[in-house]
């Protein structure tokens, strides 16, 4: 392939917010070039695999990754800590242990009605789920022919981003998950998730009883 269709794809997946997917870079290359165009899925994937290898060749921070169904600029592994030092401060999109817990049952067991996810939580979920939906990592994906034909929900294209992901075969088994479990840095890294989010709490507190003294004066 011409280095400048090399260039044209490197371009297009660093120009874009969300994932990018094979489809669409050949519909970019072909809306602009025509149709006769030879330019295949599998280029594609050459074309990656060179760029990815002079990335790491130049020792460069970053490289091109698989996930939701497309394909992102990152961060190498060992930046992640440093870049997410500074993302577990933005609290918008942290997920609550109790969201997180409801997420992986979801991830893990769908499509899965509410009250077979309540069976194994044992609490309600009816906030947990509307928080999960609003922020798009759920979505609705159906009903059963059971009785009063409940709900069926699944994760999303949004869930897969998220976690950096490209489809749910890459979740990890039960086994991998004991061991990130037990890693250092995945237990430092919650830790200081715990302490933000008691910090926050307390924060929030204090204003809320700031706020009371204040209507009461």
């Amino acid at each position: 392939m011409d280095n400048i269709y090399k260039n044209i794809i490197e371009a297009l997946i660093f120009s874009s917010d969300e994932p990018i997917n094979q489809n669409e870079i050949i519909r970019a290359i072909k809306g602009i070039d025509g149709e006769e165009i030879e330019i295949t899925p599998a280029d594609i994937d050459n074309v990656l695999s060179e760029l990815n290898f002079k990335y790491e060749s130049s020792g460069i921070s970053f490289k091109i990754i698989a996930v939701a169904k497309g394909y992102l600029f990152a961060t190498r592994e060992e930046y992640a800590k440093y870049v997410g030092f500074l993302s577990s401060e933005k609290t918008k999109r942290r997920l609550s242990q109790a969201a997180l817990e409801t997420l992986a049952i979801i991830a893990y067991k769908q499509p899965i009605t509410k009250p077979e996810l309540e069976t194994i939580r044992g609490v309600n979920s009816d906030y947990i789920l509307n928080t999960l939906l609003e922020k798009k990592l759920i979505t609705i994906t159906g009903r059963t022919e059971t009785i009063g034909r409940p709900l069926l929900y699944g994760t999303t294209d949004e869930f897969l981003k998220y976690f950096g992901l490209y489809n749910l075969s890459d979740l990890p088994k039960p086994r991998e998950i004991e061991e990130i479990m037990q890693d250092d840095d995945f237990i430092e890294q919650k830790n200081k998730i715990m302490m933000n989010a008691i910090e926050e709490n307390l924060e929030n507190t204090l204003q809320k009883e700031e706020e009371d003294a204040g209507k009461t004066e």
